[in-house]
């Protein structure tokens, strides 16, 4: 069993998940801690710069947001021109 959250009683195949249409988790508060939180500034490091590595699905989990959040801030970011300033950043995230 893998610990979740500071519960060992649990395995992560037991918390029940629902998935869009498109298949991307539904906000669940256990793999998405953060969500309705600002990003950071290293939030913001790291979605910009490991998002072509890593994808939507593990930065989402990463990050504690969803996956629909995760889009909507790179695309946010793209068409102001912010992209390129933090995936370069290199402060949180080397």
């Amino acid at each position: 069993m893998a610990q979740i959250r500071g519960r060992e009683d649990i395995s992560v195949d037991e918390i029940p998940v629902e998935y869009d249409r498109w298949g991307r988790m539904k906000y669940h508060p256990e793999f998405h801690h953060n969500q309705g939180k600002p990003f950071t500034e290293s939030d913001l490091e790291y979605l910009c710069k490991f998002y072509e590595i890593d994808g939507p699905k593990s930065i989402s989990l990463a990050l504690g947001k969803t996956e629909h959040t995760i889009r909507t801030k790179l695309n946010q970011l793209k068409k102001r021109g912010l992209f390129e300033y933090y995936k370069n950043l290199n402060k949180h995230w080397v």
